[in-house]
Formats: structure tokens, C-alpha cells, sequence
């Protein structure tokens, strides 16, 4: 039975029809290509491949980018819609689509020239290329400004030698944004961004084995040794470490809306299940219990959609902070992990199995938690904004 969607307070009537039509065609794609194979797929630990051509030729990456460079040219919160509809269908997609498009696409258009605009952004935006953004690092996750990755100038280019960790699409990349230090390790302005090829000599991927989340989604570790790329591979407006945090920011601006997708996918399987499960000779959705859990799990998916819409309105408008966007990606994968756990709790024994979603998502979302600044790292930020004390250190 296709997705019907969750609108509680009709948030639809602030959406324009552009934005409806957007999101309907994101549903359809998620209810027709994704729901179908994604249970295989997280089971055999892979990445759906196939779906990656199906994305471009819808739009779906860098969407919110100008038309010029190939891109949907789409605003903000069509952009959000997106992302809560991919991540719907799982976070490994979604994961899949921010990256290519917030943190692949957007530093290649918000620092790099006009000729690496033309030349990368149309075939990133079609999947004719794959890209990866290298930032983390072994031991250098919450504290990105002390990655120890070196970019030496030479006579005829740069020299990168570094390892980057938990990198989203690292082993399939054709191209990698990499983050590297060009001055002494101490000396966080001196990270700039460069554009790598894959098949460049020194370079290279391993998968990360082992993972019990995000199973459909591909995650490697970098390695980079004596890799040599041209002085033209250097994204020249890069400067500091806020360049690479200017990428995360979009990143976690699309992942608050994701977040809101995984859990009202959890929400509807909650129901149907509540509704057609008979104990004791009744549904449990006539029992206080559950629908406790189901009036819950309502009232928060209704507040983190008007948080979204209220939040993609400001980024139109150039007004957002980082700050907000830490809000909503903090309030609502916190939101979706409780809304996964408590559904799974509903479904009982039946949740464990692959054929329900609530367990998929369950452990989806505890690195969706993680990624792009933890829970917590984000609590320290608005404890920041509200008190204008740094509790981060020096």
C-alpha cells in the first residue's frame, strides 16, 4: 500500500505546489525502487548500485543548486523534502544523496573556480561521477580542526599524505574532496580542500567491516600516500576550518529532515501494526500502552515538521545559523532513534525481523546520531549560542 504520509497539523498548506510535487515524486520513486530491495540490500551489507542513475536523472543530487551546472535549482525546503523522503526509505540513502550533494557538489561550487564548477558539477549531478568527502579521521572525529592530513606544495602541484575514516561512498568515489593541513598540524588555517581523483597513484579505499548499522550504505577508510595532484586540484576559496564546516552545516540541514522521514515511517508501521496485531481478542492499539507510544511518537514528528519547514524558510532567506540547523538535526534524529525504538518495541518479537522497518532504522539512526557532530557536540554548541561560554577547551 503506497506511503500516504504523516501531516497531523496539515503542513502541507504551507507548502507550495513545486515543493508537494517534489516530494510526491521522491515518495513515489522511495515506495517503487527502494522499498522493494532495501531489506536484501541491508542484509547482504551492500549498497543498491543501480539506484544511483535512477537518482540523477530525477535530480535528487545537489537539487538545491543552480540550474547552470546541471543541477534541480531547487529551494531549501524542497531540497529538505527530499531528504525526509530518501531517508524514509533508509538512512543509507539519504546518506548516499547528502553526500554527493552537500558535501561533494556544495565545496565545489561555494569554493572551487568557475572552470572546476563546469567541469565536476554536471556529471555529479547525473551520478556519471561518484563522489566522497574526506574530512574525518582515525583519530580525529568531534575534533576535526586536528587532522593530521599534509598538503605539501611542490614545484608542480601538491603532495597528500593522510588517512581519512567512516567515509560514505569512500570505496565506489570517483572523485574525493580532501582536507588537509598545508602548514604546520597546530595551525588550523592553514586547511584547505582539494579535489582527488580516485584513480590517482597513492590513493586508495578499503571498506569498513564490521558495521551493525547502516548496512546498506557503502563506508571506507581513505588512505593517501605521496598522492600527487595538480595545483588546479586545490579549491582555491577554501580557508580554515570553517570551509569544511560550511559543508557539514548543509549536510546536517539535510539530515534533519531525513531524520523526520525514519521516523514517520516508524510511526506508520507503528499503526497499521496496532491496528491489525489481535491480543487478549482486540487490536493492541485499543490498549492505553500503545497508544501512549502512538500519540507520542505523533506529537514530536508534528513539531519537527514545522521546525523544518520554519527552518528551510529562513535558509531561503539567507538568514539561518548554524546554530538553528544544530537544533534541528539535534531535536530530531534524537526524535526519530526514539520513535524507531519505541516502534519496535510495539511490534514485539515481530520487530527483530528484516521484513518490519523499525530495527533497520533503529540502529540506522544511532549513527545518523553520531555523524556530522554527535548529540552531544551539537548540545555544546546551543549551550554555547545561550550562554557565551566555550565549553569545547581552548
Amino acid at each position: 500500500m503506497p506511503f500516504e504520509g504523516v501531516d497531523f497539523y496539515e503542513t502541507d498548506l504551507l507548502l507550495s505546489e513545486e515543493e508537494r510535487a517534489v516530494r510526491d515524486t521522491v515518495r513515489r520513486f522511495v515506495d517503487d525502487e527502494v522499498m522493494p530491495i532495501i531489506n536484501e540490500c541491508y542484509i547482504e551489507g551492500r549498497f543498491p548500485k543501480k539506484l544511483v542513475p535512477v537518482m540523477g536523472e530525477l535530480g535528487l543530487y545537489g537539487a538545491n543548486l543552480p540550474e547552470e551546472y546541471g543541477c534541480a535549482g531547487l529551494n531549501n525546503v524542497a531540497y529538505g523534502l527530499i531528504m525526509q523522503e530518501l531517508e524514509r526509505g533508509d538512512s543509507g540513502i539519504r546518506s548516499f544523496a547528502s553526500v554527493q550533494g552537500a558535501l561533494v557538489m556544495y565545496p565545489i561550487y561555494t569554493f572551487g573556480s568557475e572552470e572546476q564548477r563546469k567541469h565536476w558539477l554536471p556529471k555529479l549531478a547525473t551520478g556519471e561521477l561518484i563522489g566522497c568527502f574526506g574530512l574525518t579521521e582515525p583519530d580525529f572525529g568531534s575534533d576535526p580542526g586536528g587532522l593530521i592530513t599534509t598538503a605539501r606544495e611542490t614545484d608542480d602541484g601538491w603532495l597528500l599524505n593522510g588517512a581519512k575514516m567512516w567515509i560514505t561512498s569512500g570505496s565506489m568515489a570517483d572523485v574525493a574532496i580532501v582536507w588537509a593541513k598545508t602548514g604546520r598540524l597546530d595551525d588550523q588555517g592553514s586547511i584547505r580542500g582539494f579535489i582527488v581523483p580516485t584513480d590517482t597513484d597513492g590513493f586508495s579505499a578499503k571498506d569498513q567491516k564490521g558495521k551493525l548499522s547502516l548496512r546498506a550504505s557503502d563506508t571506507s577508510e581513505l588512505v593517501l600516500e605521496d598522492v600527487r595532484v595538480p595545483k588546479d586540484a586545490l579549491l582555491p576559496n577554501t580557508s580554515g576550518l570553517k570551509s569544511p564546516l560550511m559543508c557539514l552545516n548543509q549536510a546536517r540541514y539535510g539530515i534533519a529532515w531525513g531524520a523526520v522521514g525514519a521516523a514517520t515511517a516508524c510511526y506508520d508501521e507503528a499503526l497499521s501494526y496496532a491496528r491489525n496485531r489481535i491480543q487478549f481478542g482486540r487490536p493492541i492499539g485499543g490498549f492505553q500502552l500503545q497508544q501512549a507510544r502512538l500519540a507520542e511518537m505523533l506529537t514530536e514528528i508534528t513539531k519537527a515538521q514545522l521546525l523544518n519547514i520554519q527552518l528551510g524558510r529562513l535558509k531561503d532567506q539567507g538568514k539561518v545559523t548554524p546554530q538553528q540547523v544544530s537544533l534541528a538535526k539535534r531535536n530530531n534524529v534524537n526524535m526519530a532513534t526514539e520513535c524507531a525504538r519505541e516502534t519496535r518495541r510495539l511490534l514485539g518479537a515481530n520487530g527483530i525481523l528484516v521484513e518490519y522497518q523499525a530495527m533497520r532504522h533503529m540502529v540506522n539512526l544511532e549513527s545518523v546520531y553520531t555523524y556530522e557532530g554527535t548529540h552531544d557536540v551539537h548540545t555544546l554548541i546551543l549551550g554555547q549560542w545561550a550562554t557565551g561560554l566555550n565549553a569545547f577547551g581552548e
